[in-house]
């Protein structure tokens, strides 16, 4: 992929910037004028700091210790002690891609000149970055609030030098290292910076980012598996004019029935050949899988107007105001608390779980002979002999059962922490965790709806003059190719079901689909 550089300024960033750096390494460059803009905000803090009053986060301890008051020869010590004593995680550790999204984010953040801090913390930041070097950072460790402290601890600790980091090369190593190879020097830092690297929303923030780009485009996977789906099972595509959807305006449900109209044109099966069991209309599962996958797609959409709300956010505690007639001074403030992004992050994890469910159930009547309209048991060669895919619905039945575990909300929980300073937390961190594993679930449910549904396609047609839709069959054809087999005796099956999660994690399943009927919503 060919990424051009990614410009940091004072005006916040796109979600398309945090896929840029996180998923594809582009370079970062910092904006002259947000140099400028860190320099002046700094000066607030090295005049604050040179005063006798006390200043949360230049002068003072944190959380519940604010109390007391630190005098200059300590500050620095006291910087380093909040970064290596908060950087506390714990567990596996948090994919490269998650850490290279907080830590651009955190370098958004700092680049808007409401931190605080010089601008060598941002470049050494930039530079880290730029080289590939990613910290390790643990599974633990995050209340989301006060920010996402302990994953960005472990990050800050690596500007100072100090920690672990994997390198370009995959190898995990000391800090101290990377950077000398790197030609990086290490930060030391000063008043305020140890916190104002440290405290925001960038973990759960980069997490959400990156959940809503996959999920769009899982969603318009999932129009694809319904539309093969009804196909198989001889359903009517009447439902999804676009008349009736007009009548309810919700517009992701139109999106998503657009979809299985313009895969399913042109089909030679859809609500025709229901001599055998004639249907008045299909099951929920099929008939209503617009208003399923078109409510998630609304909520996809509230979902990426508060992340990109927080990537126009300067989140900080205190934050520098320079723009008043006093010349600039110091705010407390609660912008790091994260329910605002921690509740589209469970919400997303609801509306995964749903689109899952829908799913299965539609798989599971492909397999039920009682409810396919004729196709063979459990799509199976020789039935009795063979089990076909019997045990693959287990498998998705498996997965939407997890996910409907992960799809209790995370936010609604509360602990409080520092001795009751910190009484009310978002949890955010914990809804960013689970709903990344519910976006990859909700692949591989799709891709066994899809193992199913083209199966089921190809054992329909075979032998008799009828033809799937022309985009079914660039559907079909393209997951052969791509090594998942068709109709047979039983083989070894899981490998054919890693292969179709493969193939719809790369976004194989709406591409081959496009190629008949042009892009997709």
């Amino acid at each position: 992929m060919d990424m051009q550089n990614v410009v940091v300024d004072a005006h916040g960033a796109t979600a398309e910037d945090v896929l840029a750096v996180a998923r594809h390494d582009a370079r970062i460059e910092l904006a002259p004028a947000a140099l400028a803009g860190m320099a002046a905000s700094r000066a607030v803090i090295d005049a604050l700091a040179a005063k006798p009053e006390p200043v949360y986060g230049v002068s003072t301890g944190f959380g519940a210790l604010a109390v007391r008051h630190i005098s200059p020869e300590l500050r620095a010590q006291l910087q380093r002690s909040l970064v290596r004593s908060h950087a506390a995680g714990m567990g596996p550790r948090v994919e490269r891609e998650v850490v290279r999204a907080l830590m651009f984010l955190r370098l958004k953040t700092l680049a808007s000149g409401r931190t605080g801090v010089r601008p060598v913390v941002a470049e050494t930041m930039a530079a880290i970055l730029n080289a590939g070097i990613t910290p390790v950072v643990h599974e633990y460790g995050s209340l989301g609030c006060s920010g996402d402290l302990a994953p960005l601890a472990h990050c800050a600790q690596v500007l100072m030098g100090e920690g672990e980091a994997e390198g370009p090369d995959g190898t995990v190593r000391p800090a101290a290292e990377l950077l000398a190879e790197h030609g990086i020097e290490p930060v030391e830092l000063r008043e305020k910076e140890g916190l104002a690297l440290i405290n925001g929303t960038d973990g759960m923030l980069g997490m959400l980012v990156m959940a809503c780009a996959d999920l769009a485009e899982l969603f318009t996977a999932a129009d694809v598996t319904a539309a093969l789906s009804l196909e198989a099972l001889l359903g009517t595509e009447r439902v999804l004019t676009p008349e009736l959807h007009a009548i309810r305006p919700h517009p992701g449900q139109a999106a998503s029935a657009a979809n299985m109209l313009r895969v399913l044109d042109g089909s030679g099966l859809t609500g025709h050949h229901q001599d055998d069991a004639p249907r008045v209309q299909d099951a929920y599962s099929v008939r209503c899988a617009p208003q399923v996958a078109g409510a998630g797609r609304d909520t996809l959409a509230h979902a990426r107007l508060v992340a990109d709300r927080e990537l126009a956010a300067a989140v900080d505690n205190p934050v520098v105001l320079t723009d008043g007639e006093d010349g600039g001074r110091v705010e407390s403030n609660g912008n790091f608390h994260g329910a605002p992004v921690a509740y589209v992050l469970d919400f997303l994890a609801i509306a995964a779980a749903d689109l899952a469910s829908i799913a299965e159930r539609r798989t599971d009547r492909l397999l039920d002979k009682n409810r396919s309209h004729g196709l063979p048991p459990f799509l199976a060669d020789d039935p009795g002999v063979d089990s076909g895919l019997m045990i693959a619905q287990y498998t998705q039945a498996a997965l939407v059962s997890e996910m409907k575990r992960l799809a209790v909300p995370a936010s609604a929980d509360s602990i409080p922490s520092s001795a009751m300073q910190e009484d009310h937390v978002s949890m955010g961190w914990s809804a960013a965790r689970k709903l990344r594993t519910a976006v990859d679930n909700l692949a591989r449910v799709l891709a066994v709806e899809m193992f199913a549904a083209t199966r089921a396609l190809e054992i329909r047609t075979m032998g008799t003059a009828l033809r799937p839709a022309p985009a079914s069959a660039a559907v079909v054809e393209a997951v052969r190719a791509a090594g998942v087999h068709g109709p047979g005796r039983d083989r070894f099956l899981s490998p054919d079901l890693e292969g179709a999660y493969a193939f719809v994690r790369a976004g194989g399943l709406a591409r081959a689909a496009e190629q008949v009927t042009g892009p997709l919503a």
